[in-house]
Parts: structure tokens; C-alpha cells; sequence
């Protein structure tokens, strides 16, 4: 079948594309239909095993297509760069997904957390994505509707952690809550305009992120941390914002939609 034309199509730009939740978001919004820009700061062409380059070739064989993007949000400089190579190949930018973030080099106690470290979580998590979603906002304002297509979207991926405290990584607690505001005031800001903004906030998701934390968290979701008893996984967090992408919840810009595994309720 001979692919549509450029324009033709939802476009969505993702963060942090090339592993994780980021390639799990990838993968569920090709096979939503979507032409997908992936941005990354690992940026390697010849690795077709892991990152963008694999990315890709997953989007391929699910008939989709995917542009990947060396970028790091945390330069604000680049965004132009990132979202002018989106827009030139896709036509358009329907959907932004921020996904991209760090966690501490190392875990230390709240009175050892040191300024290179919490202006580095904060520059990532926080100010890039708050920089890189009002260049995108202005950009599909100043675009016009793709007809039949789903509304605009900018989706905040945050984390349990925006409003769940862990005294041994302050920096990355401080900069999730921060990015959950960003949400909160784009929605504010864009529902009149026709743009719907969401965060999703994971919970425990296996990824190399959370690799070197495997055996305790394995320990406490067995003590029953989770209620539906297992790690989440990057297609979770993919589902759900696919769902918000495609327009499923257009009536409920700023909603929060938490892919935890239960983490959310309250329990004696």
C-alpha cells in the first residue's frame, strides 16, 4: 500500500525516543497511524541493535515512518533545529510528547544533594520541556488542522514521583513536580486554543533506567508496594498516551492519568 503524503498524516514528536518509555510511545503511536519524529542525545546510525537506528526499523516493519533527531532539550538553542527538521519532513506537528529526562548520577541523602546535580535534573526534566513545548504550541497554532485528524496534543511524562517523596533523589522528586506544574499551566493556557495537554505519570517501569534498582524493587513489589503485583512496562505508558493522541479524552485537557499499577490508591 503506498504511504500518504507528507502532511498527510498526524505527525508526533517524541523525546528521549530511542529507549524506554520513550520507545514504547514511539511504537504505540506508529501503529496508531502516526508519522513519528523521535529525538534523542544518543545519536548512532550504525547501531541498528539499540537506540534511534533500532527504533526505526521496529517503525518499519509496523509500516510506519520514523525520523530520528540528535538532539538534547536541555540546550534550548537546539529546539528550532529539532522541531524545523520535524515539521520539514512530517509537514506538520500534531502531537509532542516530553519524555526525555535523567535521574541522579547518584543516589544521596536530601542534605548531600549537591547544585551540579539538581541544576542538571532541573535543566533536562523541567526547563527543556517547558521551552520545547511553547515552541511546539506556537507551531501548531500557526498550522492548519489536518482534516479528520485528532486535535493538537502536548503530553508531559512525569512520574509517581511529581507527588510521591524519595529523600535520596530530592533533585529528580523536585524536577518531576515542576514538569507536573508545566502541565497544569499549558492546559491552563491552550484549552481555548484547541490544544488538549496531559501528564501521565509512570510508576515503577522496567527500563535501563531503573535497572540498577531492579533487586529492591523487585523485593517491594513482592511485599505488595504495587497492587496489581508486577513492574509496568514501556508499552503501559505507550497505550496510554496513544489513547490521548488519537483524541480519546478530548473533553479532559489537564487530566492526569497515572500508569502505576494501582501505586495511586490509598490504602490502610
Amino acid at each position: 500500500m503506498p504511504k500518504k503524503p507528507r502532511g498527510s498524516r498526524p505527525a508526533a514528536v517524541v523525546t528521549g525516543a530511542g529507549r524506554g518509555i520513550g520507545r514504547g510511545i514511539v511504537l504505540a503511536l506508529a501503529r496508531e497511524g502516526f508519522d513519528v519524529v523521535g529525538i534523542d542525545i544518543v545519536f548512532e546510525p550504525g547501531d541498528r541493535r539499540k537506540g534511534l537506528f533500532e527504533v526505526k526499523e521496529r517503525v518499519r516493519e509496523l509500516g510506519g515512518r520514523f525520523l530520528p533527531v540528535a538532539g538534547d532539550i536541555a540546550r534550548i538553542e537546539d529546539h528550532d533545529r529539532m522541531l524545523d527538521a520535524a515539521a520539514g519532513v512530517c509537514g506538520r506537528i500534531d502531537v509532542l510528547v516530553n519524555n526525555a529526562g535523567v535521574a541522579p548520577a547518584e543516589r544521596v541523602g536530601v542534605l548531600e544533594t549537591g547544585p551540579a546535580s539538581y541544576d542538571r535534573l532541573l535543566s533536562t526534566n523541567a526547563r527543556g520541556p517547558f521551552f520545547l513545548s511553547q515552541n511546539a504550541a506556537k507551531r501548531m497554532l500557526a498550522q492548519k488542522p489536518l482534516e479528520n485528524g485528532p486535535a493538537p496534543a502536548i503530553v508531559f511524562i512525569t512520574s509517581i514521583s511529581a507527588a510521591v517523596s524519595s529523600a535520596s533523589r530530592a533533585e529528580y522528586c523536585i524536577s518531576k513536580a515542576a514538569l507536573s506544574m508545566a502541565a497544569t499551566v499549558f492546559a491552563d493556557a491552550l484549552a481555548a486554543k484547541g490544544i488538549g495537554v496531559y501528564e501521565v505519570r509512570p510508576g515503577i517501569i522496567a527500563t535501563d533506567m531503573t535497572a540498577g534498582v531492579k533487586k529492591r524493587y523487585d523485593r517491594l513489589i513482592a511485599e505488595g508496594l504495587v497492587p496489581q503485583g508486577r513492574w509496568g512496562r514501556p508499552e503501559d505508558v505507550g497505550r496510554a498516551v496513544a489513547a490521548l493522541a488519537r483524541g480519546d479524552f478530548a473533553f479532559s485537557t489537564g487530566a492526569v492519568i497515572e500508569v502505576s499499577g494501582g501505586m495511586n490508591v490509598r490504602r490502610l
